[in-house]
């Protein structure tokens, strides 16, 4: 038992020295989607506090990246996020792919599937409340409509 206790403890020193890479991609604001969708100020904290981190080149790393496994977890968690839907590459979408990424996140944070609760666990003020559930929600949808409407979708 002594053995693989000093085996487990000498392995998670050892991963140590492998940390993930906390550089965020170059942000432009022109291409985000709180600007080009003049977002307001109230609904924009939201969207800031319960997704930009996981879905944004604007990620805040928590000091318990610094410790692996648990950095390797929230890296892949935050490559995935932004490959499904970047809001800071927002503007690079094609209007169909825009309305198509709004659709999915109102029906996400509908159903409860977003934000995480793994990750509102150590984020209390990504929590949403019912009511800010039904106002992103309903942005999402709004501006997805707009979408829509504009591009003749």
């Amino acid at each position: 038992m002594k053995k693989i206790l000093i085996i487990l403890l000498t392995a998670f020193i050892i991963i140590q020295f492998f940390p993930i890479d906390k550089t965020n991609p170059e942000a432009n604001e022109g291409m985000d989607f709180l600007k080009i969708k003049n977002t307001p100020e109230p609904m924009a904290k939201l969207i800031k506090n319960s997704c930009y981190d996981c879905h944004s080149n604007e990620t805040e790393y928590p000091a318990y990246s610094y410790i692996q496994p648990a950095g390797w977890l929230l890296k892949n968690h935050i490559d995935e996020g932004r490959k499904e839907l970047n809001f800071s590459t927002f503007a690079t979408y094609e209007p169909k792919r825009q309305a198509h990424k709004l659709e999915e996140a109102a029906e996400y944070v509908e159903q409860k599937k977003m934000p995480l609760e793994s990750y509102t666990l150590g984020h209390s003020d990504a929590k949403l409340s019912d009511e800010q559930r039904k106002q992103l929600v309903d942005y999402f949808r709004m501006i997805q409509k707009q979408i829509q409407e504009t591009n003749r979708l």
